[in-house]
């Protein structure tokens, strides 16, 4: 029994390790950013264009800023 579940929970352990794996390894977009990108492509690619997205607000900071 304690065979097995050794292997059980190595093989879980093996899964999880493969999911976190999956993803992009670069920096996430911002709304504005990936607004911006998709109208890029709708225009290379002929399509209907998506209403141009607006400028972001420049951040102000906050005060917890320096603790996240």
């Amino acid at each position: 029994m304690t065979r097995s579940r050794i292997l059980v929970t190595l093989a879980l352990l093996a899964a999880v390790v493969t999911v976190t794996a999956c993803g992009r390894k670069t920096g996430l977009d911002t709304p504005y950013e990936a607004a911006a990108q998709a109208r890029k492509d709708a225009e290379k690619a002929k399509q209907p264009v998506p209403p141009e997205p607006e400028k972001p607000v420049k951040d102000r900071k906050f005060i917890l800023d320096p603790l996240l």
